[in-house]
């Protein structure tokens, strides 16, 4: 077996890396089976192991042959070699020492995986897609459930180097991430995601298509990298994001109640007014689109430019 002691480290990675392409040989990926042993799981990882929902998974990406894909925590290597059959390329990153050796061991002859260990919190996409001469990359992973917010804010913080991406995650955070205003699941986190991308739950996921079962449902969510609002400055972003973590500070109270540390009462019923809602309307009961122009609105009404809020 070649060395797993790569001494590839840099700001993209940290950590080593273990690149498959020094074979030259075509690709067998299809038939491949994983030298990693199977071991209790840590990370709160879940391992995709029925081959009917890998393939529906697969299908349900819009991959094409020129993606480079990112694929966070491959785990055990489920997808990483049918993602290389459709993809160019797979630059797959796993935290796991372990784990990122077996998959060095499965992959080494494959000239289409790079395996790095790396924390995908730390990874620089941008840094990577310039490394390798791209613009933008795919992103796929299987979350951990306990990471997936941290994750999701990371990729959008990136997003001008994402293509698009599927991500395989707790059915219930993705009914957050899709959901509508006025429904029970809305709330920053919905807002967040649809002020950067247009998110759907593609597919539904059944605890028996992990090992070890996890105790909840499971969805792969897709995502388009169209951000609303063009017109914006890119640092107005950040600021309309603080913003609605205070219109949702309490979701028992309404607008004016939660924005009243910020704002004087009659700035906010003024400015909530002039969006068409009522004084006594709740952040839930407000669109992305909506709580953008109380956001305009309120900046207005202070003094005009974006830097003012």
């Amino acid at each position: 077996m070649r060395d797993q002691t790569c001494s590839c480290v840099s700001p993209l990675y940290p950590g080593p890396c273990y690149d498959a392409a020094r074979n030259k040989g075509e690709p067998k990926i299809q038939n491949r089976k994983s030298k990693i042993r199977p071991s209790r799981p840590k990370l709160g990882q879940h391992f995709l192991h029925d081959s009917r929902y890998r393939a529906r998974i697969l299908e349900a990406l819009s991959l094409d042959g020129s993606d480079v894909v990112i694929e966070i925590g491959p785990g055990r290597g489920a997808m990483t070699g049918l993602l290389a059959e459709r993809a160019h390329k797979v630059i797959a990153v796993e935290v796991d020492q372990r784990l990122a050796e077996g998959l060095h061991e499965t992959f080494q002859d494959e000239p289409k995986v790079e395996i790095v260990i790396a924390d995908i919190l730390r990874a620089d996409i941008t840094a990577l897609c310039r490394k390798e001469g791209i613009p933008r990359a795919f992103i796929f992973g299987n979350l951990p459930y306990y990471i997936t917010s941290p994750i999701l804010h990371h990729l959008f913080a990136q997003r001008e180097c994402i293509r698009s991406m599927g991500l395989l995650m707790q059915r219930e955070v993705a009914d957050r991430l899709t959901s509508a205003p006025g429904s029970r699941d809305y709330g920053y986190l919905s807002v967040a995601t649809q002020v950067y991308t247009e998110p759907c739950t593609t597919l539904a996921v059944p605890p028996g298509a992990f090992s070890p079962a996890p105790q909840v449902q499971s969805a792969l969510v897709t995502f388009g990298m169209v951000a609303k609002f063009p017109q914006w400055p890119q640092t107005a972003y950040g600021r309309f994001l603080e913003f609605v973590k205070s219109c949702f500070a309490q979701k028992r109270k309404n607008l004016v109640n939660n924005l009243s540390c910020s704002f004087p009462r009659s700035v906010i019923v003024e400015a909530i007014e002039a969006v068409g809602k009522s004084a006594t309307s709740r952040a839930e009961q407000l669109s992305p689109d909506e709580l953008a122009m109380l956001f305009e609105s309120l900046t207005r009404l202070r003094g005009g430019a974006w830097s003012n809020l």
